[in-house]
């Protein structure tokens, strides 16, 4: 007879192993993507988005955000039958830099045109706003949008009587394609900042 020693059904221990390394991943992925930033290079980032294509409004082309193996990826690939001929992804997200007056995008891209976008929400009032990029074909590019720059729009037409962006209202993050090309594309992601300028001196 085993003195001091415990013994625990299989199926229980294995059942504490899993709720444990689910545990571990969250805090990991809490750390990787803080308040301010979105790190696409941990697997997990790709179950926080949801894509939106075309075939809402008749059309077939065909979008996706993906984990492949080192970076999240936006990849598909538009059709301009029926009227289409766009797709987008996006995710909530909740700031905690009401200063931040830019986004820093690190990405690889396909030489395509695609929009960065932000949606505010306020008293019940939606609003999207738009920053137009284009890739090159295979380069990492660090790009810096400055807030001040986003349009405001509705279904791709500009909103001239929209309020500013204001950074506090930001609650949803976005990529959409809608460049008139029919043919696949893909966006790897590397990262996304909200920062704060320097201050001029």
């Amino acid at each position: 007879m085993n003195q001091g020693r415990m013994h625990y059904p299989l199926k229980k221990v294995t059942l504490l192993c899993l709720l444990l390394t689910g545990s571990f991943l969250c805090i990991r992925d809490a750390i990787a993507s803080g308040p301010n930033m979105i790190d696409f290079t941990h697997p997990n980032e790709q179950y926080l988005w949801t894509a939106t294509n075309d075939n809402v409004m008749g059309g077939i082309s065909t979008g996706r955000f993906i984990y492949d193996g080192q970076l999240s990826q936006f990849t598909g690939e538009l059709s301009l039958a029926n009227n289409g001929g766009f797709s987008s992804v996006n995710r909530r997200i909740e700031l905690q830099s009401s200063e931040a007056d830019t986004v820093e995008l690190i990405s690889i891209g396909d030489g395509r045109t695609y929009q960065l976008r932000l949606t505010t929400w306020t008293n019940g009032y939606r609003v999207n706003y738009k920053h137009d990029f284009t890739t090159v074909q295979g380069e990492r590019l660090n790009l810096v949008f400055h807030l001040s720059d986003f349009q405001a729009v509705f279904r791709g037409r500009l909103l001239n009587d929209a309020p500013k962006l204001d950074i506090n209202e930001v609650k949803q993050i976005g990529f959409l394609i809608a460049d008139k090309q029919p043919l696949p594309f893909a966006l790897n992601l590397v990262q996304i900042q909200f920062l704060t300028s320097a201050p001029k001196k």
